[in-house]
């Protein structure tokens, strides 16, 4: 166990900074202003977050030696301009075992040593990198500092020995309500192990993953001394023996899954070298959440839409989208499919023979034909064509292979439909840019006449509430039932989820806000015989 040593003024300064992956020279530039503004500022340490040089996650290029060794040259020289301060800074390093993670500390142009990750959890990290050594002690002054990286802050028994502060390099991802689970285990640990506790995180996104940032500092009464902005870039020089505890503010969910959202596709384009987007409009809720994001971070310029009726259609849901076009200002063009519909069930009438019922494979063509005009509109003009598909619909299979599965970004894929509703609600908060008659209106793919998703399962608050618990919560069916929900309701559910895995297979990056995002922390075999 940690004890607290009471010593004094003692400043350090907290890089919470947005890296790219593979940018060395823009990640080293990044660093080097920091340690600079730091040192102008009085500090003894400048602490940086795992993997700051090589940006993170970097996947398989941690197997590369190129890349690794890119990334020495660059702490090298990063290393030749901390003159009268000291550094902690996160990057790859290649051992004998393989790669890992690891701080390297400066000090007056020196690079003293590495203090290498031991704990490797994450599906992101497992197949790249292996075990370090684990944590270690610098000295800062007549201070001793206890240093950890990434998951190995979560185990404590192995932090033997006196410092006077602990240090945390991380690059934890968001999660819903992962910000003020985070702040109440650094306070804990703080307060248990009686001495200050330094959390730095990445701030930014990289494809899919988001990083929130919410770096923070808690003396050892476990109560914060600073807590650094969430979801964009921060700086702070905080002195661990003469500062004044804050207050920690209250998390809006909704708000939190909303900026999380925001930074995630603003970084894709950004760090991607997009400009423009497009997406289909179809007067429903998803559409429009994805169509006031986009604006919202590219601009009304930069998007574009296709509004795609059929004879299946409502006129609300045409007057709807196009109340949304001209009150963002989005560029836009009305494509009916109704002729390009029929002429595709005739082209097939002699393949389908006397098989002319309607069903499925009708709704289907027409969520094909919306995905074969979007892809020629993103191909001919280059804009990258956002996925409106919610997590709801991935769960159960309610999205076509090829139609409206298809996309570059799934921006609300990880986010559940009684959520988009919420996330809607906030766009609306200063005044409306939905439009009130898509919230109010029952969710419909108008595929077929009088179409309700309701005539499926029940609303989607209980759907979802059932959704969540098999998902994020791991639960079995039988452990739903008796919690109150409906037997046949949790087995159909239950069933559905387990075969549809094949389709979230072949289904785009999705930006992730929960703990539980299909395809990472979600994998289930496409063949087998479990469930049904």
């Amino acid at each position: 166990m940690l004890v607290f040593i009471n010593v004094g003024k003692m400043r350090i300064a907290i890089a919470q900074l947005n890296y790219t992956i593979g940018d060395f020279e823009r990640n080293k530039l990044k660093i080097i202003g920091a340690i600079d503004r730091a040192r102008a500022d009085r500090a003894e340490l400048v602490v940086f977050a795992e993997q700051s040089i090589s940006g993170t996650p970097a996947y398989d290029l941690l197997n590369k030696v190129n890349f690794l060794d890119r990334c020495e040259d660059v702490l090298i020289e990063i290393a030749s301009c901390c003159d009268g301060i000291a550094a902690l800074v996160g990057l790859p390093v290649q051992e004998a075992q393989g790669t890992v993670s690891a701080a390297a500390f400066i000090r007056n142009r020196k690079i003293e040593g590495y203090i290498t990750r031991k704990h490797v959890l994450q599906r992101d990290d497992a197949t790249f990198l292996r075990s370090g050594r684990g944590r270690e002690f610098i000295n800062i002054g007549s201070r001793r500092i206890a240093v950890v990286v990434g998951e190995d802050i979560m185990h404590p028994e192995e932090f033997s020995g006196c410092a006077d502060a602990l240090i945390n390099i991380g690059s934890s991802q968001y999660a819903r309500q992962r910000i003020e689970k985070r702040y109440e285990f650094f306070g804990g640990m703080a307060y248990r192990m009686g001495t200050n506790v330094v959390f730095v995180n990445h701030v930014g996104a990289a494809t899919d993953v988001v990083y929130d940032g919410s770096s923070a500092v808690f003396n050892a009464e476990g109560k914060p001394l600073a807590l650094l902005a969430g979801f964009e870039e921060d700086y702070r020089v905080v002195d661990l023996a003469g500062d004044a505890p804050v207050e920690i503010p209250y998390q809006n969910k909704t708000r939190n899954v909303y900026r999380a959202i925001k930074l995630g596709l603003g970084d894709f384009f950004r760090k991607n070298g997009y400009t423009r987007a497009c997406l289909g409009l179809s007067g429903g809720i998803d559409s429009a959440v994805v169509a006031a994001l986009a604006v919202e971070v590219l601009g009304a310029e930069n998007v574009r839409v296709l509004l795609m009726p059929s004879q299946f259609s409502s006129d609300h849901s045409v007057e709807d989208a196009m109340q949304m076009v001209r009150t963002l200002g989005m560029q836009y063009d009305v494509v009916p499919i109704t002729d390009i519909y029929r002429g595709v069930v005739g082209a097939m009438a002699p393949v389908f023979g006397e098989h002319t019922e309607f069903g499925v494979t009708e709704e289907n063509i027409q969520a094909r034909i919306r995905g074969v005009l979007l892809m020629a509109l993103s191909n001919k003009f280059g804009h990258i064509l956002l996925n409106t598909s919610n997590k709801s619909e991935l769960a159960l299979g309610w999205g076509t292979l090829y139609g409206d599965h298809t996309g570059m970004l799934s921006v609300i894929g990880d986010v559940y439909k009684s959520e988009v509703f919420d996330i809607a609600r906030y766009i609306n908060r200063d005044r409306e840019i939905i439009p009130e008659n898509i919230l109010l209106k029952a969710p419909s793919a108008e595929l077929r006449p009088e179409q309700k998703d309701t005539d499926y399962l029940p609303p989607y608050d209980i759907t979802d509430s059932v959704i969540y618990r098999m998902i994020e919560e791991g639960q079995s069916r039988e452990e739903i039932i008796n919690a109150g929900f409906d037997a046949e309701v949790v087995r159909k559910i239950y069933a559905m989820i387990l075969k549809n895995e094949q389709k979230r297979r072949q289904f785009c990056p999705t930006l992730r806000v929960s703990t539980c995002p299909f395809g990472v922390h979600r994998v289930m075999p496409i063949t087998s015989k479990y469930g049904f």
